[in-house]
């Protein structure tokens, strides 16, 4: 590879991620969509951030483990059950990588 290529790929690359993303800016306003649509939209983050996290707490030791001597299941457990009880964002984060500290030296 040249250095001409590179600088294409980068320029090309560049201009196709601001055209399709800019046709939301540009067209957003004209595009109305149903109020089911939106309402189920509204849960896109939610299910994307479990996607994300969720295989993360189930695997142990590259295998599937939904077992109680998974610190990372019980410590996510721990964390959504003080996000349930106090909707506190930071407390979470912080009860959640407490109570994996302490399991996983216990476990």
């Amino acid at each position: 590879m040249n250095e001409w290529y590179v600088w294409a790929a980068i320029v090309l690359m560049t201009l196709s991620t601001v055209l399709t993303r800019s046709g939301f800016f540009l067209f957003g306003h004209a595009v109305k969509l149903p109020p089911r649509l939106k309402h189920a939209l509204s849960y896109a983050p939610a299910a994307a951030m479990a996607a994300i996290v969720i295989p993360d707490l189930v695997v142990a030791r590259d295998m599937v483990d939904i077992s109680l001597a998974n610190p990372k299941l019980l410590a996510g457990i721990g964390g959504a059950i003080f996000f349930a009880a106090t909707r506190h964002l930071l407390g979470t984060i912080v009860a959640g990588m407490a109570l994996f500290t302490v399991l996983r030296w216990m476990l």
